[in-house]
């Protein structure tokens, strides 16, 4: 499975931005998709995620009600739409994908990755 991740950018804060990332390859087996950003000096930590097939979705508590997480299996790409975007949001974002269940929330259940995109937030 390939993943390519784009869609970063500069936001002031309270802005918006969104994200994308296109999977090919074998996307069969791809169960989840997930969005994880890495600050730096800090460990990569997981935003959201959503099943590649089916409408269930997961996100960590700081980014709900903020950001959504959406799928085009006809495109077989993943968004992340961040809304009211906040300083502490600037981070380098990857997608991910893998065999795994939808709670996965550690960077280890995925061994498929994106190369990343920055989103920096001004304030």
């Amino acid at each position: 499975v390939q993943l390519q991740a784009f869609g970063g950018g500069l936001v002031q804060a309270g802005g918006f931005l969104t994200l994308s990332c296109a999977a090919s390859g074998r996307t069969l087996s791809i169960d989840t998709m997930g969005w994880f950003c890495q600050a730096p000096e800090k460990e990569r930590e997981f935003v959201a995620a959503i099943s590649w097939r089916g409408s269930r979705t997961a996100y960590v508590d700081s980014v709900k009600g903020r950001f959504t997480v959406s799928r085009d299996n006809a495109k077989n790409t993943v968004y992340l739409q961040m809304n009211s975007l906040k300083p502490e949001d600037t981070a380098v974002y990857y997608c991910a994908a893998d065999h795994t269940p939808i709670g996965s929330t550690s960077a280890l259940r995925y061994r498929y990755w994106g190369q990343g995109t920055l989103v920096t937030v001004s304030s």
